[in-house]
């Protein structure tokens, strides 16, 4: 098992910018990719950045492109989400959340969140207008 904590969230002005942190703790070594996602209220879960542990490379959902950077330090077993340039629509409670082993996945499963294992309890994000 793989256990997240989520940290970072709060209240900023549009425009703004937050930091979200992701701590891991457990079979850390078994981790494969950690991912970022959000849902507001009323909708449905989203995907927003991902990262694969090994290689550090990322992927991101068009509507974050060029304002967040998905980012780990790997001696810290911690994900990282810069998110700058905030705008209303950002709002949402934004959980981590980690496949572990499993080998390279098709393209665009790890957009979806039925393909993690393990989730963190959430962070919540208020960007004001």
């Amino acid at each position: 098992q793989v256990q997240l904590v989520e940290s970072g969230g709060g209240l900023v002005q549009t425009g703004g910018s937050l930091t979200l942190s992701c701590a891991a703790s457990g079979r850390t070594f078994d981790m494969n990719r950690l991912g970022w996602f959000r849902q507001a209220p009323g909708k449905e879960r989203e995907f927003v950045a991902r990262i694969t542990w090994s290689t550090g490379l990322t992927d991101y959902a068009d509507s974050v492109k060029g304002r967040f950077t998905i980012s780990r330090d790997n001696a810290k077993n911690t994900v990282y989400l810069q998110m700058n340039n905030l705008k209303p629509e950002d709002t949402a409670n934004y959980y981590c959340a980690v496949k572990v082993s499993g080998g390279n996945p098709v393209y665009g499963l790890s957009r979806q969140a039925l393909y993690y294992d393990y989730w963190g309890q959430g962070t919540q994000v208020t960007v004001s207008s």
